[in-house]
């Protein structure tokens, strides 16, 4: 009797389990896993990355992305703006509304991978990874479209022009007013030096920085090197401003909060004995927080101001604001923690660190919540290096993601 119950027992907690995952997994008919386009991905990234175009130039590539997606079929192709394109997938009952961004455009930087399917254009690449934003992107749209009836709701596969170019193609879009009835954003970049194929899910809130710059010209006298109380001396006017500006972060800005202040240019004169006229400077700087950046400003300002007035000289300053950070939602992030690990497995999915480089993905959240992720690519150099390239194994991974976030976000 002991026996029976014990195995009665067993049978019982086996079908409540069995229950479970297929509780867990209605809404996702894994099958469709076993129709990645894998040898299409390689092709179609291949095919842009060998044909690289420059932010707002993207016409060849955004053709390609649209005759490839009405070449799938179910979906409806538009053009919010002459470089950009989104395929409007709806599905079997009507729904939410999400989109899923992969940018296109290219650097003006001068390839040196060596690679078969370099670029065919003199000092333009993709040495930032757009071109397998957009094959991961047009492989999930060729999935989802053979699955129109497994889908309630309506997804936007959204290819955006000019990310790397203020004021970037996102603003563009959201201006169109193609993106008015989108319920939530997702996106993912690819970053070298994390394991091939890993989904990194970027932090709650600010999930990269601001990217604002300065550029100034200081104005001085010029005069001979052995005669400087004749002149005003703007190298010693800029070395002034220099050394001040560490004081910005390390002095003005709260403990622990990100922030970084860099002067990567500082160019004056051209002989060891002449006081030159002028010298010129640029900084890039990264912010987290609305108020911080103001405050980095306001303090940038004013050292320029006071400094150079101390001296004598005289002042340009150009202050750029550009993308703002990316503010990354709980909810969605909880959503794409989730559906990442049922697509690839909970050791393939991880935290990730705030990103220090900016994304004018960011201005989607003009619009609804956001939610943006990485996706490693093996070691390698940084993003926007000469000799930048990428594992194309992760490719499938990022794909597995994508259409399972969009299954997950819209059926759930």
């Amino acid at each position: 009797m002991k026996k029976t119950a014990a195995l009665l027992i067993f049978l019982l907690m086996s079908t409540m389990l069995v229950a479970q995952d297929k509780q867990v997994n209605k809404h996702s008919n894994s099958s469709w896993m076993n129709t990645i386009p894998e040898n299409e991905l390689i092709e179609w990234r291949r095919h842009i990355h060998e044909n690289p175009e420059l932010s707002f130039k993207e016409f060849n590539t955004s053709n390609y992305v649209a005759d490839l997606l009405k070449s799938f079929g179910n979906i409806e192709v538009i053009r919010p703006t002459k470089t950009s394109i989104i395929g409007i997938l709806k599905g079997a009952t009507p729904g939410k509304i999400v989109a899923f961004r992969a940018d296109m455009d290219a650097l003006p930087v001068q390839e040196e991978t060596g690679l078969s399917f370099s670029s065919k254009n003199d000092n333009v690449s993709h040495a930032c990874g757009h071109d397998a934003h957009t094959a991961m992107l047009l492989g999930t749209a060729k999935i989802l479209s053979k699955m129109k009836d497994q889908i309630k709701g309506t997804v936007y596969f959204l290819f955006q022009h000019a990310e790397e170019q203020a004021p970037g193609g996102a603003l563009e879009i959201i201006e169109s007013g193609a993106l008015k009835d989108v319920q939530a954003f997702f996106g993912m970049h690819v970053i070298p030096n994390y394991p091939v194929g890993y989904i990194g899910i970027l932090p709650n809130g600010a999930a990269s920085t601001t990217s604002d710059g300065f550029f100034l010209t200081i104005n001085g006298k010029g005069s001979h090197g052995s005669m400087p109380q004749l002149g005003i001396d703007p190298i010693v006017v800029g070395a002034e401003i220099v050394n001040a500006l560490q004081t910005v972060v390390s002095r003005s800005i709260t403990p622990g909060e990100m922030a970084v202040v860099t002067i990567g240019k500082f160019q004056s004169g051209d002989a060891p004995n002449v006081i030159p006229d002028k010298a010129e400077l640029a900084a890039s700087i990264r912010t987290i927080s609305d108020p911080t950046r103001q405050l980095v400003e306001d303090r940038i300002r004013a050292i320029i101001e006071n400094v150079t007035k101390a001296h004598g000289a005289t002042y340009e300053l150009e202050y750029i604001r550009s993308y703002p950070a990316i503010q990354n939602d709980a909810k969605l992030n909880a959503k794409a923690n989730t559906s990442a690990i049922k697509a690839l497995g909970k050791d393939n999915v991880f935290d990730a660190l705030r990103m220090t480089a900016s994304e004018d993905f960011s201005y989607y959240n003009k619009e609804a919540p956001t939610c943006f992720m990485i996706l490693g690519v093996g070691e390698g150099v940084a993003n926007h290096n000469p000799k930048f390239n990428l594992d194309e194994k992760a490719l499938s991974n990022g794909v597995k993601a994508e259409v399972q976030i969009i299954l997950d976000y819209l059926n759930n």
